[in-house]
């Protein structure tokens, strides 16, 4: 009369229970605040709804870098075509290296959203959930492709979109087209402008001219609905108790103190596998019994 009760579909069960409470718990588009961001390659800006209801933890970081001027005079320093386009860590202060700027403590991760093209995201850590702190990057493209090892939804416990381009992709898309992308100190992919026939060898000493910077970041509508129109694609990959394992992975989606990986996906122990069978079994039982 039941199904045979196993382990992988109960997980999936309640995989697909979390998905379903998670896509009703969003099912409107979000809030927003607007702000737009100079750069020295246009005198347009890019115009970015923050989802300020949905991801506050992560807006509210944003923002306090922003009224504190953090990004004034910044420089974009990472290019990778076809895929991010990253700042908010880095200025030039007139010689190789670039200087770092100095970060707020992290904050938590929020992996509500996908990572889809013209969406803006915060830059994290490898193998390191919670610590995202200045670093932000536009996705060139959707990175949220199951297939694809640079799956932004998925990889590092997902990372957080928390805003939307609404106008100026042109402008992101054109710092993506920059040919020359230069290393120094570790930065791979430094996007540099230069005249013809130069390459980075002749950029021993630059200028900040050579650079893409962030001249300024402004909030030009700090309304908490701003977001006519804008319908945010979530996560296909939640997390629903928050502790930072997907639930495609996680064996108790629902329990933040308990975060095994699944067994049979993720490699774990026989003595892990045995506890789970036995957990399962008695499961059954009760099931026959009732």
């Amino acid at each position: 009369m039941f199904p045979k009760i196993t382990k992988k579909n109960t997980r999936t069960l309640l995989s697909l229970v979390s998905i379903a409470t998670a896509s009703l718990s969003f099912i409107n588009t979000a809030n927003a605040t607007i702000v737009e961001i100079k750069t020295s390659l246009s005198d347009e800006s890019i115009k970015v709804n923050l989802f300020d209801k949905t991801t506050p933890k992560t807006v509210k970081n944003f923002l306090n870098y922003v009224d504190t001027n953090h990004y004034t005079n910044s420089v974009v320093h990472r290019v990778s075509p076809g895929f991010v386009v990253q700042a908010g860590g880095f200025e030039f202060s007139g010689t190789w290296p670039l200087t770092p700027l100095v970060p707020n403590a992290p904050v938590v991760n929020e992996p509500i959203y996908s990572n889809v093209k013209g969406t803006i995201a915060m830059a994290k850590k490898g193998n390191d959930i919670n610590s995202a702190t200045n670093q932000w990057f536009f996705n060139l493209k959707d990175n949220n492709d199951t297939s694809d090892a640079n799956n932004l939804d998925r990889q590092n416990g997902g990372f957080t979109v928390f805003g939307q381009v609404i106008e100026g992709m042109d402008i992101v898309e054109e710092i993506a087209l920059i040919q020359n992308l230069c290393t120094n100190e570790g930065l791979i992919g430094i996007p540099m402008l230069m005249e013809a026939g130069q390459t980075c060898l002749d950029m021993g000493s630059p200028g900040v001219e050579n650079f893409v910077v962030i001249e300024q970041i402004t909030i030009i509508d700090s309304s908490e609905v701003t977001d006519s129109g804008l319908n945010p694609l979530l996560s296909k990959y939640p997390d629903s108790d928050g502790d930072g394992v997907k639930d495609i992975d996680d064996a108790f989606p629902s329990d933040p103190n308990k975060s095994v990986p699944d067994v049979e996906e993720s490699g774990g122990s026989i003595a892990w596998l045995s506890l789970v069978m036995l957990a399962l079994v008695s499961t059954r039982k009760r099931f026959i019994k009732s």
